[in-house]
């Protein structure tokens, strides 16, 4: 079973190796790692040319945003199981993937996801919130809550059948990916109990509220799109569960 990996990055050269050597660390033996750049300024190009040798492709060119890139590495992918590992996060182990092939052979499902933890911009190994996808149902796309996407690795075949993302979207085009494929078509799915991806947390508190809002509206977009009745108060009161997840920590 091949797994490919896409990594979309832009002007990320002070993290983008950490992700590099995150994929390369990895146990499991069939990985297609893709990266796709959006024309970089800084040496993000000159570090991953370091590595070309342990990457399948590499892309740098122009793009129309980040889910733009996220489509052109799917289309690239040859892999049975696609997943994305953005160019400022980490695996949190070295034998994610194989967890994650494990569970795909395990449990004969078209989907599986997982736990995340956000981490300090410098320091990978302070956690300051831990993202637990335990109880996630597609009912719950109403609320506003989804599984971590990060951690999410689907078959192939799922984005030939139900399409990829939607490149109107500025922030929440992978949450109605995941309202189309987990409510819409109804793909099988798994939990694995377990923290897969480490993201950096980062921003500042005034674009983190211009983010928030522009994230909710999309939302409840999706949501509308898709024939799931929702509304903004309703999508707001995801954060009563985010908060409590500031004092969980993995095992």
């Amino acid at each position: 079973m091949a797994i490919s990996i896409i990594t979309v990055s832009y002007n990320n050269s002070a993290t983008i190796e950490d992700t590099i050597l995150s994929i390369e660390s990895q146990s499991y033996p069939d990985i297609e790692h893709i990266i796709i750049d959006g024309a970089s300024t800084d040496d993000t190009m000159a570090i991953i040319k370091k590595h070309e040798d342990k990457i399948a492709r590499v892309i740098s060119e122009s793009d129309n945003g980040i889910y733009d890139a996220m489509n052109k590495g799917i289309e690239f992918a040859t892999g049975d199981i696609v997943g994305f590992l953005n160019a400022d996060d980490v695996y949190y182990d070295n034998v994610c993937l194989s967890t994650v092939a494990n569970e795909f052979e395990q449990k004969n499902v078209d989907s599986i996801f997982a736990d995340l933890v956000y981490v300090l911009p410098d320091n990978l190994n302070k956690v300051v919130r831990y993202y637990c996808s335990a109880k996630f149902s597609p009912c719950k796309f109403s609320h506003g809550l989804m599984p971590a996407h990060p951690t999410f690795f689907v078959k192939r075949d799922c984005y030939k059948k139900f399409g990829g993302f939607k490149t109107d979207y500025k922030i929440a085009a992978d949450y109605e990916l995941l309202i189309r494929f987990l409510a819409i078509n109804n793909i099988t799915y798994s939990y694995i109990p377990k923290v897969l991806v480490k993201m950096r947390k980062g921003g500042t508190s005034t674009k983190n509220l211009k983010s928030n809002w522009i994230l909710n509206k999309e939302i409840v977009r999706a949501c509308g799109e898709n024939g799931i009745k929702t509304n903004l108060l309703k999508v707001h009161l995801k954060y009563l569960t985010k908060s409590l997840q500031l004092i969980k920590r993995p095992e």
